[in-house]
C-alpha cells in the first residue's frame, strides 16, 4: 500500500474515532442532540480538511514525536542543572524577542472536541512555548493535538495532567513570556549557590513544587509528593542530613501551633484532645486533664501537649530527622487526600511526604536489619522504634520555581512564598 493510502487510512481512522467519540457524548444530551452532532460534524470536517491541505497533517504527526514530557528519572537539581538552567534563559530570551505569546482570553473549561474562538491563541501560545508544533496554529478546534500539548504544559507546571483547560491552566499560560525569562535568571542564581558537589546519593525536597526526590548517581530513583509549609508558616531552606527514622512517633505540639491552632480548637470543640490521644503534662511531667486548663487565657502555653503514637497522629507511622536550627522534620500523614491537590501547602513547615515507606526504605539500604518487610512489620506492630542510619544521607530542602533539566524540558513553578520579587509570578494559582 502506497503512502497516500496509508494517510487516508489514518484520516479514515481518526475521523470514524472523532465521530464514534462524539457520538458517546451526544448520546447523554436530551434535546438538542441532532443539532449538536450536525455541529460536531462540521467541526471535524473542517479539521480534517486542514489536515488534507496539509495545514498539520503529516508533517505535524512526525513533529509531534520530538515533543516530550519531562522525564520522570531527570532529577530537579543536579550537578548540571545550573548550567542546562541557562540553556532556557537563552531560548526564552529568544521567545521573548519574537514578542513572547499572546494571552488567551478568559474561559471556564475547555476541552477535547471544544470548538471555541479561544483555541486559535491558545495554539498560538503552545506553539510559542515549543508545546505543540507551530504547523498546528491557526484552528479553533480543540483536538487531539492541543489535548496532548496541553497535557505537556501542565506536567511542566506541576498542575494536575488532564488535558483541560480549567482556570489554574489558564491562569498558568496567561503569566507574560518576560515574567518567566526572569523567573529562570533569577533561579540560574539558586542554583549556582547550591554548588556542584551534592553528592551520589541525596534528598532533595523542592519547596514551590511540594516534590520530594531520592536521587542516586544522577537519577532520581523515586519521586514523592509532598505537603510543605503555609505561605505564613513556610517550610525553610536547609542543607542538612538525615540521621534517623522513628517508627510509630509520638508527636510532642510545637509551640507555635499550639497558640494558633490546639488553644482555638478546645475552645470550639473542648473534647479534641481527647478525641486525637493528646495529652498534657507540666514541667514536672505530670500528666492534667484538659478540664484543668483555662482555655481562654495564655494557660496552655505553660504546657507541652503529646499526641500518642496511632491512626490519627499527625506524625503517621514514620518520622524522618535531621539536624536543623529549625525544629523541623519530615514525615507521614493521616491526611493522605492532601496529596492529590494541585495546591500543596498546609503545614506548618514540616513536611509530609506520600509514599514514605517507600523513601524510608531508600534510606535504610545498608543499615542492618531494616529491609521493607521489617519496616512493614515495625509498623504493623505499633511498637515504638528507631532506626539509626549507617551512612546519614545529605538533605536539601531548596526553592526553585524554574529550571530546566538535562533532557531539555523547562519547568516553572508558583512562587509560592513570594520569593522571586516579580509580579506575575504567582498566577499561576488558583488558591
Amino acid at each position: 500500500m502506497n503512502g497516500t493510502s496509508d494517510r487516508h487510512g489514518a484520516r479514515t481512522d481518526r475521523r470514524g474515532f472523532l465521530r464514534r467519540l462524539a457520538g458517546a457524548t451526544t448520546l447523554v444530551a436530551t434535546g438538542f442532540a441532532a443539532q449538536k452532532a450536525f455541529a460536531e460534524d462540521a467541526a471535524l470536517d473542517a479539521l480534517i480538511g486542514d489536515a488534507q491541505r496539509g495545514s498539520f497533517g503529516q508533517n505535524f504527526d512526525e513533529a509531534s514525536r520530538t515533543i516530550h514530557m519531562p522525564k520522570a528519572s531527570e532529577p530537579t537539581v543536579s550537578t548540571a542543572t545550573a548550567q542546562t538552567t541557562e540553556q532556557a534563559v537563552e531560548r526564552y530570551e529568544a521567545i521573548v524577542n519574537r514578542g513572547g505569546w499572546p494571552q488567551i482570553p478568559s474561559v471556564s473549561v475547555l476541552r477535547l472536541g471544544d470548538r471555541h474562538p479561544s483555541v486559535t491563541p491558545l495554539r498560538a501560545r503552545l506553539a510559542a512555548s515549543g508545546d505543540i508544533d507551530p504547523n498546528a496554529a491557526g484552528n479553533d478546534v480543540y483536538d487531539s493535538y492541543v489535548e496532548g500539548a496541553v497535557r505537556r504544559f501542565q506536567a511542566r507546571h506541576g498542575i494536575t495532567v488532564d488535558g483541560i483547560i480549567r482556570p489554574e491552566t489558564l491562569a498558568a499560560l496567561n503569566v507574560p513570556a518576560p515574567v518567566r525569562l526572569a523567573q529562570l535568571k533569577v533561579n540560574v542564581t539558586r542554583l549556582r549557590a547550591l554548588g556542584a558537589d551534592l553528592g551520589p546519593r541525596y534528598v532533595l525536597a523542592n519547596i514551590p513544587a511540594a516534590r520530594i526526590e531520592a536521587i542516586e548517581n544522577g537519577v532520581a530513583v523515586s519521586r514523592h509528593t509532598a505537603v510543605v509549609g503555609k505561605p505564613d508558616r513556610a517550610s525553610p531552606e536547609i542543607n542538612s542530613k538525615i540521621v534517623q527514622i522513628n517508627f510509630n512517633p509520638y508527636w510532642t505540639v510545637p509551640p507555635s501551633i499550639v497558640q494558633k491552632d490546639l488553644i482555638p480548637k478546645m475552645q470550639d470543640q473542648p473534647d479534641y484532645l481527647t478525641k486525637n490521644h493528646i495529652r498534657i503534662f507540666d514541667g514536672r511531667q505530670h500528666e492534667l486533664e484538659p478540664s484543668q486548663i483555662n482555655w481562654y487565657s495564655q494557660d496552655a502555653t505553660h504546657y507541652s501537649f503529646k499526641q500518642d503514637p496511632g491512626s490519627t497522629n499527625s506524625l503517621g507511622s514514620i518520622r524522618i530527622n535531621f539536624p536543623s536550627q529549625y525544629g523541623v522534620y519530615m514525615h507521614d500523614t493521616p491526611l493522605k487526600n492532601l496529596f492529590g491537590e494541585d495546591f500543596r501547602f498546609h503545614s506548618s513547615g514540616c513536611m509530609r511526604v506520600q509514599n514514605v515507606r517507600q523513601l524510608v526504605a531508600w534510606l535504610l539500604e545498608g543499615t542492618k536489619s531494616w529491609l521493607l518487610e521489617d519496616i512493614d512489620r515495625v509498623i504493623k506492630s505499633g511498637e515504638r522504634k528507631d532506626a539509626q542510619l549507617t551512612k546519614p544521607v545529605p538533605l536539601h530542602w531548596v526553592y526553585v520555581t524554574a529550571w530546566q533539566g538535562a533532557d531539555g524540558v523547562v519547568q516553572f513553578r508558583e512562587d509560592i512564598y513570594g520569593k522571586d520579587g516579580l509580579p506575575g509570578a504567582q498566577a499561576a494559582t488558583g488558591n
